[in-house]
């Protein structure tokens, strides 16, 4: 992403992307959860926040299920850290690497599903003063709100040169996803349909 280097803070660029993205979309949010949102995506930009630490030191993914059970032998504080962390990956993971989990042992469908959950129930056990309208916001629109990211991903990927831009038509061609063809338009690699080649 090139526009890392020229924007003045990495919360700033996601903020600008993601409101362009959200227009453009179509998917009305509350600006406490779009600025969730662009915090969620700053806070990811740095793989080792997406892993947990081993045992071993190393790092590591833990399934969804694992965080889930985990989550249902926790006290109330505890708990409602876990099914945050719970809906965040799922979303991020959901959104910027659903190509990779349609090739998975799970889809997307799945991560969709653990994470929309995980932050309604999160919503339930927030103070109503907290977050709570937020999560619940997250949890209504998490399908959509993974279009967005998915969107976000592709975007990046194409700015950052021939092989982004290589894995993103790659996935057009598979998928035929509108999104994916509108960021490709967008950056002048393919033509708009009904327009001549």
């Amino acid at each position: 992403m090139s526009q890392l280097v020229t924007s003045p803070s990495l919360k700033e660029f996601f903020k600008t992307l993601l409101e362009e993205v959200i227009r453009r979309q179509r998917v009305a949010v509350a600006e406490t959860t779009e600025f969730y949102l662009v915090n969620l995506l700053a806070e990811f930009a740095s793989s080792d926040k997406l892993f947990s630490k081993g045992e071993d030191g190393r790092s590591e993914q833990e399934p969804l299920a694992v965080l889930y059970h985990r989550s249902l032998q926790q006290q109330r504080d505890e708990r409602i850290r876990t099914l945050r962390r719970l809906g965040d990956v799922s979303l991020y993971q959901a959104g910027f690497f659903s190509g990779a989990l349609r090739e998975g042992p799970v889809g997307p469908d799945y991560y969709i599903q653990m994470g929309g959950a995980a932050y309604g129930q999160l919503a339930d056990l927030a103070p109503a003063a907290g977050f709570a309208a937020v999560y619940r916001e997250l949890s209504a629109r998490f399908r959509a709100l993974v279009e967005v990211l998915g969107e976000i991903a592709a975007r990046g990927l194409v700015s950052n040169g021939p092989a982004g831009a290589l894995k993103v038509y790659e996935s057009w061609v598979r998928t035929g996803d509108d999104r994916l063809e509108r960021v490709l338009v967008d950056a002048g690699l393919v033509c708009p349909k009904g327009m001549p080649n």
